[in-house]
């Protein structure tokens, strides 16, 4: 479960991260510690191992020298040192140093085989005072000259070298700087590292507990995140749920609208209430098809239980058929103007479009519906400029025959209907107007409404489904174009219609 969780997933990367950063961190600062610890002590050992070998370099006076003076005679020193074979005592206070023996040609000058510690170097390896610095002097042939008394029991003549550089070496807990003079002599300079190392280990610990404190805080903060981040698709997952259960008026709730998944949030928020609206619209529109289609079906059945109750004559019989007819034509009309909003509300394409202008268009509908406006006593008058427009003609023809149509059906008797077309602005217009009696306040919201019907009992009187207004609404729509009312009742009606241009 966790490995397959978003939130698992963040925090275990960000844990990587983490811990790879800090151990690159932490590692290069105890790297730079240690490094600058030995580099210290080195520096310390380096000084010391120049003096030594300034020392050796200039020799001493061997023991006894002097007339006056026994053979090896030994003069006070420091009680921390011992010689070694040949060694002369530090504290000597003989004549200086006799001036070095030449070689033969081309070697450098040589100095007595002896050690002469001054002052200041004694002062170097006081044990008391330098963290127990010590030190060891060989000769050219590897025989120990001198060392401290607290150099260690086994001390190793250095690995010999073609050069006079300082070379440094750890031996166990020791550090150890060594040289070899131009007469090959060696010295050596070292002191225990135990506290530093121990110093080195603590400070290890340190730097390990400071990052184990940084990864615990930037895991909790990056859990703080994650959560924050992950809340809204848990939202979104729960108002999805609750809606596929038929909830259509859940909403994702406390998304902030500042941030992606709040954008995202709101953006599904319009979609469920579309969602809703259409679920709504479509339910309505099935409860009242369904209630159309009772009235004329409950007719239909009256009628034909009525006739089929007795013997009836011939004329009779055709009566009672005739009036089925009605019925039945009723009904057809009714299917068919169900079937073209079905039509238009399953068809996401855009409707198959081509140049037509509007005027010729216009007059063609004028002339098949002029019968019907003759029966009324009704004149239609036309001003029919040319417009030009891109549209599907058989869906535009019955858009002007359901506005023409509604002119006549709610016109007064003897009234009057203006069509009208032309450009404005690049656009096509088309304007039907009427005489009639007008459209009321409560009324006009709802004219575009599927099975809406301004007067409800003339309308049924006289076969009006309440379709026709929204079938022009749904193809004028399709056709990304507009369609707008303007009313006075008692006085009239007019619809205007406004097409994109043609290209």
């Amino acid at each position: 479960m966790f490995p397959k969780s978003i939130r698992w997933r963040l925090q275990l990367w960000l844990a990587f991260l983490l811990i790879c950063v800090l151990s690159g961190f932490g590692g290069t600062i105890y790297e730079l510690q240690r490094i600058n610890q030995f580099k210290q002590i080195d520096e310390d050992l380096k000084q010391r191992i120049a003096a030594l070998s300034l020392a050796v370099r200039g020799g001493g006076p061997p023991p006894g020298f002097g007339k006056d003076r026994g053979p090896f005679k030994r003069g006070p020193g420091p009680p921390n040192f011992t010689e070694g074979a040949g060694g002369p005592p530090p504290g000597d206070d003989g004549p200086g140093p006799p001036p070095p023996m030449r070689g033969p040609p081309g070697e450098p000058p040589r100095g007595p085989r002896g050690l002469r510690l001054t002052a200041e170097l004694v002062r170097l390896f006081d044990q008391t005072q330098t963290n127990g610095f010590y030190f060891a002097a060989w000769s050219r042939s590897g025989t120990l000259m001198k060392r401290s008394t607290n150099a260690p029991a086994e001390l190793p003549f250095p690995e010999r070298v073609n050069n006079t550089l300082t070379h440094t070496r750890m031996r166990g807990s020791f550090r150890e700087a060594y040289h070899f003079t131009e007469m090959s002599d060696g010295v050596l300079a070292g002191r225990s590292i135990t506290a530093d190392l121990k110093a080195l280990n603590r400070f290890k610990l340190l730097l390990l507990a400071a990052g184990g404190t940084v990864l615990a805080f930037g895991l909790a903060g990056g859990w703080w995140l994650t959560t924050s981040a992950i809340r809204p698709i848990q939202q979104i997952s729960t108002a999805a749920s609750h809606i596929s259960g038929g909830n259509l008026s859940e909403r994702i709730r406390g998304a902030d609208i500042d941030n992606e998944f709040g954008r995202l949030a709101g953006v599904l928020n319009s979609t469920f209430a579309r969602l809703e609206s259409a679920f709504a619209q479509q339910k309505q529109f099935t409860a009242d098809a369904s209630h159309e289609l009772r009235t004329p079906l409950a007719v239909l059945i009256a009628e034909a239980q009525t006739t089929l109750a007795r013997e009836r004559s011939s004329a009779e019989y055709r009566q009672t058929v005739e009036a089925c007819l009605d019925i039945a034509q009723e009904m057809r009309r009714l299917t068919e103007s169900l079937l073209e909003l079905a039509r238009l509300d399953a068809n996401q394409e855009q409707p198959k479009r081509e140049p037509l202008d509007l005027a010729d268009l216009a007059r063609a509908a004028v002339e098949r519906i002029r019968p019907l406006a003759s029966q009324r006593n009704i004149q239609i008058h036309c001003d029919l400029s040319p417009a030009n427009t891109l549209a599907n003609p058989d869906q535009l023809t019955l858009v002007v025959t359901n506005l023409l149509t509604n002119a006549i059906h709610y016109n007064k008797p003897s009234g009057k209907i203006r069509v009208t077309t032309g450009a404005d602005a690049g656009a096509a217009i088309l304007t039907v107007a009427d005489t009639g009696i007008g459209i009321g306040s409560e009324d006009f919201p709802h004219i575009f409404e599927r099975f809406y019907r301004a007067d409800k009992s003339r309308s049924r009187a006289e076969g009006r489904t309440g379709l026709g207004l929204a079938i022009c609404k749904a193809i004028i729509d399709a056709h990304s174009a507009s369609i707008s009312v303007s009313s006075q009742p008692c006085v009239g009606t007019t619809f205007t219609v406004r097409l994109p241009p043609e290209g």
